[in-house]
């Protein structure tokens, strides 16, 4: 089975990580987002990933120059303009010849769905569409998707007020498509899936949802860039070949290959990417170094602060909420 995997965004949220790679080529702890998006496909059956392609295909292309990621055979679609997600889909499962049934997932979402249950239902129920959704404690942030017993959605639901919402169930990113499904998405046009597409097949009764409550993490954002390395940690990871000085602090946080932590330094609950390095008495608490960004002596980032790569903090300044360039 085929999978078409949005990756051609700007990831513009995760600035200024972004400014130079794509976020799916991010690291997330041991490697890169993607490989952890396919992997993930891969142990559930797909054996070849479509990636829709878009801000810097070359990083993909020179990453598995034998279009192989995570054991799944991939296959390059490149957007010659961006498309938004129904013409993403709908571009890249016409030029990788998809005929069948296949998956569409956010390629930033890192999550332990069982792609299994959902082509179950797509398939019993005879759908166009099926689309995984996830419980949320506070659904007036979202849209919520309405569904009848049997899974049959009935309506979406754009941010409605907390006490008001008639669910509390979001979409997630994660599909199981009919190729007919995008039939009225024309050749190389612009279109969302969320607001032109689904609502027709709600309209003509071809679209179901299954809802799973575990672990899911979209990563567009620091705070679950964050939040998605803790978790697949366990908390705290170091790779072999970073440095840390025996007095320094490291807690709640993934210190990625050759970073450096000087003396008397502190990285709490944070993120130093490949060759970051954390000068003496420096504080780093809940933020993001880039790859080889230096951190002065004294300096203090906190509060979500991300420092780009090669990008140089001046000893004892002091970071809360910044982003560095």
């Amino acid at each position: 089975m085929d999978a078409v995997v949005l990756v051609g965004g700007f990831g513009t949220r995760l600035r200024p990580l972004t400014l130079t790679r794509p976020k799916q080529m991010l690291p997330v702890v041991d490697r890169p987002m993607i490989e952890h998006v396919v992997g993930r496909l891969g142990e559930q059956g797909i054996t070849r990933a479509v990636l829709s392609l878009g801000y810097r295909p070359d990083a993909f292309e020179a990453a598995y120059p034998e279009r192989r990621c995570a054991g799944v055979e991939l296959f390059y679609a490149v957007e010659p303009e961006p498309l938004d997600t129904a013409g993403a889909i709908a571009f890249a499962a016409r030029k990788a010849d998809v005929r069948d049934t296949f998956v569409a997932v956010n390629g930033d979402v890192i999550h332990q769905f069982p792609l299994a249950d959902l082509l179950a239902l797509h398939a019993r129920s005879d759908a166009q569409a099926t689309i995984a959704l996830a419980p949320v404690a506070d659904p007036s942030r979202f849209g919520v998707v309405v569904c009848e017993p049997g899974g049959r959605v009935r309506e979406f639901v754009e941010k409605p007020p907390a006490d008001q919402a008639p669910s509390n169930q979001i979409n997630v990113g994660i599909y199981a498509l009919e190729p007919t499904a995008l039939d009225s998405v024309a050749e190389g046009t612009r279109a969302s899936i969320e607001r032109e597409v689904f609502p027709r097949l709600v309209e003509e009764g071809g679209m179901y949802a299954l809802s799973w409550d575990g672990f899911w993490v979209d990563t567009g954002t620091p705070e679950a860039y964050l939040e998605v390395q803790q978790a697949l940690s366990d908390g705290d990871w170091v790779h072999p070949s970073a440095e840390v000085a025996p007095d320094a602090t490291v807690e709640g946080s993934i210190v990625m290959e050759a970073a450096v932590i000087a003396s008397g330094a502190s990285v709490i609950d944070s993120a130093l990417l490949p060759g970051a390095l954390v000068g003496r008495r420096a504080v780093v608490e809940r933020s993001i170094v880039g790859y080889r960004a230096e951190i002065g002596a004294g300096a203090c980032l906190r509060d979500l602060s991300v420092v780009g790569d090669d990008t140089a903090i001046p000893p004892a300044a002091d970071l809360k909420g910044e982003r560095t360039p």
